[in-house]
């Protein structure tokens, strides 16, 4: 039986893994200083296995069990926890640790903007204060100053204009990329909600299907019921809590984008309309625009360092899903995060498959071998007029212990039967007995496809639910992932923070140059109102 906790965590782990771990940060560096790793979570590497693609992993055995770290290569970072040594514990978003680590490297950005804003503030309140007590002041004009500032401001609006076009079309692909990834997962979810839907719907079907009123024993209609009950409460929890996360990842996503796309038209309207005054406009104002843009310049550099953080945890997921992928046997972090399905559970609901099936095929050999093959003397309460070639049995995929068997020569399958067992049809009367060679009424005939379905379609399903059990579904759906989606999320979540810091640096520079050309064009108009 399907668990709803395991299941939800199944599919809703796939909504949420690549934006939770946000929350602790990840590497500003794309490529670390260590060789890919694969060990145990003390970080004692023992040989490595190199891939093609470049990356290694090395894999320690501790005792019987051997253990996998995921994204070792990209997760090998400076701890500040832990006296600031390397984490090599590999993605774990449970780990605080890696937690520490990946919040540390989003250090450098933030100690610019901090830098930025004390130190900016400080030449602020400097120039203030020598305004303030300097009683002469220079006013003499320098042609080559003023058209150097100009060409340089010129120069830096429009570099922080091309700045504003990167991060809103890093912005706007970042957000379809992440729109469809969720898109992705969520028809996955109504796939796999879908399909289990459909095998409660058979497991239902099973119970009022029976073959000339012979029908499944009530000790299994008993465990289909528990069955269904399981899968009720796994499909409602699953479709529920996937649909609720994508909803709460698109609010944080959208609110996100809001703020970005605020800040970088505030950006770009302060670059421009810095340029414009300081070429035209009353001096005042720039110093006003000045004080402003340090003050967004500071928000801007923080924000930046959010989205490195971003980007790199995109990153280390995507690798850790692609790994945990490609090495099925070992044990990882991720499987101690998202158990695919409760083994027990699941093993329960494929047995009962399995065993309606096998007892359904019983059902309808038990009619054609006692009832339709029987050659019944006349006026017998199972005499039809029944006669000609007997009718094949159909196969049962399974023996009674639910282990894989194969059909015999004169059986049929699923697949064919019906197309087979037509050839056996009588013509009937008004009394429902044949009156032509056959050996099956249309009736029994009909009733007998009807279990084929029923068993047929359990035997559909077999391979999904062994898919459930073993994980192969979560993990092909982390390779669609990883090979479809994660080349735009990593690709659009670093130009999102390139543009951010291209935006940051060029008003940077601005300001220094509004200040500058805005003063010699002061002067330049003291030098002509003094002049003969």
């Amino acid at each position: 039986m399907l668990s709803s906790k395991p299941a939800f965590h199944t599919l809703s782990f796939m909504l949420c893994t690549i934006f939770v771990s946000a929350l602790s940060g990840a590497s500003i560096n794309d490529h670390n200083e260590s060789t890919s790793i694969q060990g145990v979570a003390e970080g004692r590497y023992n040989g490595g296995v190199s891939w093609g693609n470049g990356r290694s992993i090395r894999q320690v055995n501790s005792g019987r069990s051997s253990s996998l770290i995921l994204a070792a290569d990209r997760t090998h970072r400076k701890d500040p926890s832990d006296s600031f040594n390397y984490y090599t514990g590999g993605w774990n978003i449970s780990n605080e640790h890696y937690m520490y680590s990946v919040a540390f490297t989003g250090a450098p950005l933030f100690i610019i903007a901090t830098v930025w804003f004390v130190g900016f503030g400080l030449t602020l309140l400097l120039i203030w204060l020598c305004y303030c007590c300097c009683k002469r002041r220079s006013n003499a004009y320098s042609p080559s100053a003023y058209i150097l500032s100009l060409l340089f401001l010129s120069i830096f609006t429009i570099a922080a204009i091309i700045g504003s076009v990167v991060l809103y079309t890093g912005l706007e692909n970042f957000h379809n990329s992440t729109k469809g990834t969720l898109d992705f997962v969520v028809s996955q979810a109504g796939s796999t909600v879908g399909k289990l839907i459909n095998v409660s719907d058979v497991l239902d079907t099973a119970k009022i299907t029976g073959v000339a009123q012979i029908f499944l024993p009530e000790d299994v209609k008993k465990n289909i019921d528990k069955v269904d009950d399981t899968i009720n409460s796994s499909v409602n929890t699953l479709d529920t809590e996937t649909r609720k996360n994508k909803k709460d990842i698109l609010h944080v996503i959208d609110l996100v984008r809001q703020i970005l796309i605020i800040i970088a038209a505030l950006m770009l309207f302060l670059a421009v309309l810095g340029f414009f005054l300081s070429v035209s406009g009353p001096e005042s104002l720039v110093y006003i625009l000045v004080i402003i843009g340090w003050i967004l310049i500071a928000a801007t550099l923080i924000l930046s360092s959010v989205f490195v953080l971003l980007h790199n945890v995109v990153e280390d997921t995507c690798v850790a899903m692609d790994e945990w992928a490609k090495n099925p046997k070992v044990h990882t972090t991720l499987d101690d995060i998202i158990p695919c399905v409760d083994p027990k559970a699941a093993q329960e609901t494929l047995s009962q498959s399995k065993e309606v099936t096998f007892e359904m095929v019983v059902v309808v050999n038990r009619i054609i071998n006692n009832v339709a093959n029987a050659n019944m003397p006349t006026g017998a309460p199972t005499s039809y007029n029944q006669s000609g070639p007997l009718v094949p049995n159909l196969c049962s995929p399974f023996n009674s212990n639910n282990k894989d068997k194969k059909c015999a020569e004169d059986e049929v399958e699923f697949g064919n039967a019906p197309e087979v067992w037509k050839k056996y049809v009588c013509t009937v009367g008004a009394d429902n007995v044949c009156t032509t060679v056959g050996r099956l009424t249309p009736d029994l005939y009909n009733q007998m496809n009807g279990a084929v379905k029923v068993s047929g379609g359990l035997y559909q399903y077999g391979p999904f639910l062994t898919d459930l059990l073993d994980c192969t579904f979560l993990r092909s759906t982390f390779n669609t992932i990883h090979d479809h989606h994660c080349p735009d999320l990593e690709l659009f979540s670093k130009w999102v923070y390139i543009g951010l810091v291209l935006i940051s640096a060029f008003v940077c520079l601005s300001i220094i140059f509004w200040v500058l050309h805005s003063r010699e064009r002061s002067h330049r108009k003291y030098t002509k109102l003094a002049g003969p």
